[in-house]
Order: structure tokens, then sequence, then C-alpha cells
């Protein structure tokens, strides 16, 4: 698989390998002054970069979905607020996954919480279950973002995505994509992170594909981790 450049087409194309430099330093410098930990909706953190959370919001007034998956919960900030997103447009529910709960966990009707992990079998089948009974399926990868796990995420929840919408996977900048070169979770594991499992997946199937346009902001934290389901 050939990775996409991170910025728009037709940026690259009228400035070339300048511009994604400068995207690429700006990228790791907002990555390292740790601005995206402190983001917050309504209160609660969110370990999101402003850019992407508000891709969230196009996505979902144009999808209109009746399901929204998220693996990895954290303190559920993401959750709540693309709960609060659901009311502006007044359906759908979102359910979240984590094998730790947060402490204090954000309440709202539309948001609900799997403790669990999100590749056990008792988790798929309950998401399984959910997503049989919707005709619009939302899915968003931010657990463990090793290349083994998140592969294993893929091929499950990919599935579940429906025509149109989109399996994101979140944090492929990591493993020098442009941060964190040799990415690992723990001193024994080999590095790798999202974005080795994309190129594969990628490699793999034909029904998917990077929606380029989702990169228009210039800078994301999931580069090439927006792909939508082929119609």
């Amino acid at each position: 698989m050939e990775i996409p450049w991170y910025g728009p087409p037709q940026a690259a194309q009228q400035f070339g390998e300048s511009v994604s430099r400068v995207v690429n330093e700006y990228h790791s410098l907002s990555y390292m002054q740790m601005g995206w930990k402190h983001t917050k909706w309504m209160g609660v953190t969110t370990y999101k970069v402003p850019n992407d959370l508000w891709m969230y919001q196009e996505i979902i007034h144009q999808l209109k979905p009746d399901l929204i998956v998220e693996t990895g919960t954290f303190q559920g900030g993401s959750a709540l607020y693309m709960a609060c997103l659901l009311d502006v447009i007044g359906k759908g529910e979102i359910v979240t996954i984590d094998i730790n709960r947060p402490d204090d966990p954000p309440e709202h009707p539309r948001l609900s919480y799997i403790l669990g992990s999100s590749v056990a079998d008792e988790t798929v089948a309950e998401i399984q279950a959910k997503a049989d009974a919707a005709e619009c399926v939302l899915i968003i990868l931010d657990s463990s973002h090793l290349t083994a796990h998140v592969s294993k995420e893929m091929r499950i929840y990919s599935e579940m995505v429906t025509k149109g919408s989109y399996l994101i996977v979140e944090d492929s900048n990591v493993n020098g994509h442009p941060i964190i070169p040799e990415y690992r979770e723990s001193p024994g594991d080999p590095p790798g992170g999202p974005m080795e499992a994309i190129e594969a997946f990628m490699d793999e199937r034909d029904d998917f594909e990077i929606d380029i346009d989702r990169h228009r902001y210039l800078m994301t934290f999931n580069p090439c981790g927006y792909l939508r389901k082929k119609v």
C-alpha cells in the first residue's frame, strides 16, 4: 500500500515536500507540548486534538449514525462529546469500551459503557447485537495502539461498519508517522503502531478507502486513519 501524503492532495501538488515537512514539524511540536492532553469537552479530558474533534463533528452530522462504537474510554471525554453531538442531530447512541472504568465517568442518556477487552468474545457479541439493529454504524478504534491489537480490532469491527460510514483508526501518527519512532507500550513489545495495521488491512481489503479529504486541516493524529467503507 502506498501511504498518501498527510495533507490535502492539492497542497502537496502545489507545494510539495516543503509543506509536508512543515506539517510534520508542527505535528511533532504540537505532540511534544502535550496540549492535546488538556483538551476538554464540558470539563472532561478528551485526549484529542481539536482538528480531529471538529472532523468527528463533520462526520457525525453527515452520517447521522444510529450507533457509534468507541474502543478506549480513558476519562470518557470524547464519548461525552460525541453523545452531545448525537443530541444535536436528534438520534443515535454511543458505546465506549475499555478494560478500565473512569473514576468518575460522565453520564449522558445516549452514552453507555462496556467494561472489558474490545476483542473479547462477549464484548464483540454485545456490540454485534447492537450493530445488527442499526442502519448506520460508525466505529472508532482508540484502545491499545500495538499493531497486532489494532489489526485484530480492524478485522472484527470492519465487518460492523455500514456502507458509506467509517472505520476510524486513531493515533496512527505513532511509530514515526511522524512521532515516537520504535513505538512500544512495554519493553517486550515489538515496535509498531496503528499505521502498520492500516497498511496491512488496506493491502488485504478492497471494500475500504482512505478518505484523504479528512486530512484537509493539514494536521491530524489519525493520518490515513479515516477509512470509509465503499458503497
